[in-house]
């Protein structure tokens, strides 16, 4: 409504895709509500991943590879696929300050026993950090287009 704001100074372009004609901003977050009328944020638009037809949202699966032993954080994206238009992947960053070390067999391992077949990550890349911007948000736009030819064929 109007208390957000007009728009996105000097533009127009971005400010007539995401403001509806009423003026409300399209915020791009996705949210699923309980049976108890709870609402639960479970990713944003652009961020969610389509694999053989099915939806994933990527916190879900970054919820299960942060609670592994070794990771200190994660990030989940959608990379190009010949055979499901996109598939996830999961970009993981060591706890330097734990004991353990990262071990991408047990995670597929623990991912196995609690998320969908479809939602498993392909592909676990281990990386020192996850670029972000100067808010400190997580750049998973650099990230697409730095693995976007990881299962690109010939």
């Amino acid at each position: 409504g109007p208390n957000v704001c007009r728009g996105y100074w000097n533009n127009p372009e971005k400010t007539a895709e995401e403001f509806r004609s009423d003026g409300f901003f399209i915020t791009g977050d996705l949210a699923v509500i309980d049976d108890q009328g709870y609402v639960t944020i479970v990713g944003r638009n652009k961020d969610l991943i389509i694999a053989g037809g099915y939806n994933i949202y990527p916190k879900e699966i970054e919820s299960v590879l942060d609670d592994q032993p070794g990771v200190l954080e994660s990030a989940v994206i959608g990379v190009p696929h010949p055979d499901f238009g996109e598939t996830p992947i999961g970009i993981l960053v060591a706890d330097t300050q734990s004991n353990e070390s990262i071990d991408t067999n047990n995670i597929k391992a623990s991912v196995a026993a609690e998320l969908a077949r479809f939602k498993h990550p392909q592909k676990l890349i281990v990386v020192d950090e996850l670029p972000r911007n100067t808010m400190g948000k997580v750049q998973k736009n650099l990230l697409r287009d730095q693995y976007k030819t990881l299962f690109q064929t010939t």
